[in-house]
This record gives structure tokens, sequence and C-alpha cells, in this order.
């Protein structure tokens, strides 16, 4: 039989991604999260509201999320209990995270040009998303009262937040494409770096043929396809400090 139980987290288990933002001097962030739902070239990413991160995708309206296979799990671990925020959230704080302002030199990885949207890809990392921001959902609203924040002048928010992102561009690495497939990435190649509990883990092999691989995967083509194909090229115009 089941048992009934509470646990603080439901983190069952999903892929770690990296997301590169923007600061407000021109600086670059890295972070880490793992709450992040993938649906055609869309992608929702949640954040809790007093990060780094989501503040510096809405006032930019863009970020890249970079996907780190496990191969990269140590870099991945020098990001953790450390912010780009100054000063460092009161939650934060009690949870031992520490003030960082040069991410990507912590975590020993290297920006490249995006094409799409000003922060950086990771080099490191097999597989780059740049995105645009499409739409804001507050979670937890019926915990939390945004009305009294949303016109202060410091804009404080409070909660969770999911950040719908547009994908602009995919890159990925030809180690982890599928032979014959220009457009394909290969599951049994690609190893995501999953987090399962605040645990770090990696695949195992196929256990059996999906009934959903048997549909062409074509037939998942969204118009957001269309739409990023016509995205303007922005690598030769967008200086990003420390990318040659």
């Amino acid at each position: 039989m089941h048992t009934s139980i509470a646990p603080a987290i439901l983190y069952l288990g999903t892929p770690v991604v990296l997301n590169s933002t923007v600061n407000e001097n021109g600086t670059y962030n890295l972070a880490p999260i793992s709450s992040c739902i993938w649906l055609g070239w869309r992608c929702l990413l949640g954040f809790e509201a007093v990060s780094k991160t989501p503040q510096n995708i809405l006032r930019t309206k863009e970020c890249v999320i970079n996907l780190p296979s496990a191969d990269q799990v140590d870099a991945v671990n020098r990001l953790s209990l450390i912010t780009g925020s100054n000063p460092v959230p009161a939650g934060k704080t009690l949870r031992g995270y520490q003030h960082e302002q040069n991410k990507f030199e912590r975590a020993g990885l290297t920006p490249i040009r995006s094409e799409t949207v000003t922060p950086p890809r990771v080099l490191e990392c097999p597989i780059h998303l740049e995105a645009k921001l499409a739409n804001v959902h507050r979670v937890m609203a019926d915990e939390y009262d945004y009305s009294k924040h949303e016109h202060s002048k410091e804009c404080t928010l409070e909660g969770i937040l999911c950040l719908e992102m547009r994908i602009t561009k995919v890159h990925a690495h030809p180690s982890v494409l599928m032979d014959g497939h220009a457009n394909r990435i290969d599951p049994n190649r690609w190893r995501p770096l999953i987090m399962s509990f605040q645990r770090y883990y990696g695949l195992g092999d196929e256990l059996t043929t999906s009934r959903l691989a048997t549909i062409p995967e074509a037939q998942y083509r969204s118009p957001d396809i269309d739409r990023a194909e016509s995205e303007p090229y922005r690598g030769q115009e967008t200086i990003c400090m420390g990318i040659d």
C-alpha cells in the first residue's frame, strides 16, 4: 500500500539548464535551475521572483538556455549556493548563498557570442537555446498579493514566476546529432544532467522503444520555427563583453 507523505519539495527529476542573462552593468549572469518544461519551441522556466535571472529576463526580455550534459556536472556544482543578486535576498542568505559577480569565471566556463540575443552562450554545453520572453505567468498568486508591488518604484516581486520563453535559435554540437538527420538530436547520444531531489544524475540506456517514436518528428513542427528563422542576426552588431 502507498503511504501519504508531505515532502518539502517535489523535485522528482528534470534536466538542469544554465540560464545566461545580462546584468544592468553589462556583465553576464549565469545560473543553474531545474524547473523547466518544454513545449514545442517554447520553454517554461520557473524561478523565485527575487532571483537575479528572472529580474534580468524581465528587464531585457531575453536569455540563453544552455543545456549541460552530465560531463559538466562539476561546473554546474560550482555555481551552486552563489547568486548574482547584491545584496543577497534574505531567503537565500538563510540557505547559505553568497554574492558572485563573475559567474562564468567561477564555473570555469566560456562565453561565446549568440546570434539573435545579447546574452552569451556557454561553449562547453552541447546544446544552446537562444530565447525571448513571450509571457509571464504568476505562480502561487493565491498566496501572494502582487498588486501592492507592481506599481511601486522598486517593483518588488514575491513568490514564484514562470517565464514563457520563445526559442529563436538552436545550436547543437555535432556529437549529439542523429546520423543522417541534420535537424534531429539523437537521444542515445545526448546525456542531459538531471536533478532529482537536489542530487545530480545522468541517464541510463533506453529501456524500450516508445510507441510515440513512430510519429514522425516533423509532425510536431510549430509556427515558432518559421518565426525563429526570420529573427534578425545580431552576431555582428552586438558587443559582448569578454567575447572575441
